[in-house]
């Protein structure tokens, strides 16, 4: 069978080879699965991309040899999984990895969102000020965190939460009351959360029940000078309702490790050049005064990224192709 890789990092290639079935054809390649790209997966059986290579019905039409698409990630928003259902393409994505170093992550940001961590970075840096009078921030302890989603990266941000003495309370459409037992927390209505967090976490996936789940609607219930912190899918939020809360103090300041359509953001200049029509500049330029906001630290979705987490990527994305070529399909959706 033919193997192609698309999206891989540094070090992807020397963990997979030695994890995939030997007599088989596998090729690495670290750019995005495009149109532009798609010679180099021409014959391919099997393709795994990341979550900037959407793959939809022309690119899954432009492949007839192809029946497996692995995803080496959580979420597989970016992949039209009904069609490929339709041509019998088998779909895995990657679903218990990363719990641990996202959760992590998440306070990674708040910690430097709330503490003003890199405004007084820049500040030394550039200018070798001492002056704090711009950089007061507030105590973590005592405050209560809002952790919308209790899957495997909300309860693991509830355990850390715990241990900076922080009070949690969470939502989720399936409760898990014997986590909040053990944990001492409580769930409630998403309105209700919201307006009671100093602090709000986001671990939902995307989904369409959960597109601009936090609306302009929602950020009015908050409490003004909460934090918002968001290691999820860009597409959760409204991007033109959250400037405007951090315009309007309701946010005080937020965290942000996905942005609404990354994926045109990151191909802006190409997009821009070729005048592409599917292009929503006016979301491209809200993603850019999001960036330059200084109560707004964005990270370009590394949340997940640690040598740890890549290694259990790569032996789960391996495990999934042996799988398949062995005639016993794995499935993670």
């Amino acid at each position: 069978m033919n193997i192609v890789f698309f999206e891989t990092m540094p070090g992807e290639a020397e963990l997979l080879t030695p994890l995939l079935p030997e007599g088989h054809t596998v090729s690495f390649s670290p750019d995005t699965l495009s149109l532009d790209t798609l010679s180099q997966a021409a014959d391919a059986d099997i393709i795994s991309v990341f979550v900037k290579s959407e793959v939809r019905k022309p690119i899954i039409d432009a492949l007839p040899n192809l029946k497996l698409i692995t995803t080496r990630s959580m979420g597989f928003d970016h992949i039209d999984v009904a069609y490929a259902n339709t041509k019998n393409i088998h779909i895995t994505n990657v679903s218990t990895y990363a719990s641990h170093p996202v959760a992590e992550f998440t306070f990674a940001l708040l910690l430097s969102v709330s503490r003003r961590i890199y405004h007084a970075y820049n500040q030394l840096r550039e200018g070798t000020n001492f002056d704090t009078r711009d950089l007061k921030g507030f105590n973590l302890y005592g405050k209560t965190l809002g952790v919308v989603g209790t899957g495997r990266i909300g309860k693991n941000v509830v355990r850390i939460a715990r241990g900076f003495g922080m009070n949690v309370i969470a939502f989720d459409t399936h409760p898990d009351e014997q986590f909040a037992t053990e944990t001492g927390i409580t769930y409630h209505p998403l309105n209700e959360l919201v307006a009671a967090s100093d602090v709000i976490s986001v671990h939902v996936p995307y989904s369409k029940e959960t597109f601009h789940l936090f609306d302009a609607k929602l950020f009015s219930c908050m409490k003004k000078g909460v934090i918002f912190i968001n290691t999820a899918r860009g597409e959760v939020v409204d991007t033109h309702a959250l400037i405007m809360a951090l315009r309007n103090g309701t946010v005080w300041g937020a965290g942000l490790d996905v942005l609404e359509e990354e994926r045109a953001l990151h191909e802006e200049a190409l997009r821009m050049e070729r005048r592409d029509s599917s292009v929503d500049y006016e979301l491209l330029t809200a993603n850019h005064i999001l960036i330059d906001m200084p109560n707004v630290i964005v990270t370009p979705h590394i949340a997940f990224e640690t040598q740890e987490a890549m290694e259990e990527i790569c032996r789960v994305t391996a495990s999934a192709i042996q799988a398949h070529i062995a005639g016993s399909p794995q499935a993670y959706l």
